[in-house]
């Protein structure tokens, strides 16, 4: 088992860049398939990038969002760049021992979310 927690969120200008951390506690984080997920208001949860068994980005997302993690710091990162009001969202971060598929929204583990706001 393992807990997450974001970190990182906040308010930031369109054309500007935040950097999202995930740490995990528990069990060694090299063995999760981890994904960044966003939720804006009355929209459904979206899939925005992967890391783990396979690196997948959402078309929204590709070429300004990389994500990356660092195992020995249990550390899941998502850097953002030339973000965009339609950005603004929480952000949460999730993990899974089990793959099902580079765009499957199957985890086990969730973290509660940090919140990213852009200004136009």
């Amino acid at each position: 088992q393992v807990e997450l927690r974001e970190s990182g969120g906040g308010l930031v200008q369109a054309g500007g860049s935040l950097r999202l951390s995930c740490t995990g506690s528990g069990r060694t984080f090299s063995v999760y398939h981890m994904g960044w997920f966003r939720q804006a208001p009355g929209k459904d949860r979206e899939l925005i990038a992967t890391n783990g068994v396979s690196t997948y980005y959402a078309d929204s997302v590709k070429g300004r969002f990389t994500v990356s993690r660092d195992n020995a710091k249990n550390t899941l990162f998502l850097q953002m760049n030339s973000l965009k009001p339609e950005d603004t969202a929480v952000y949460s971060c999730a993990a899974s021992t089990r793959y099902y598929g580079p765009t499957s929204q199957e985890y086990e583990y969730w973290g509660q979310g940090t919140q990213v706001t852009v200004s136009a």
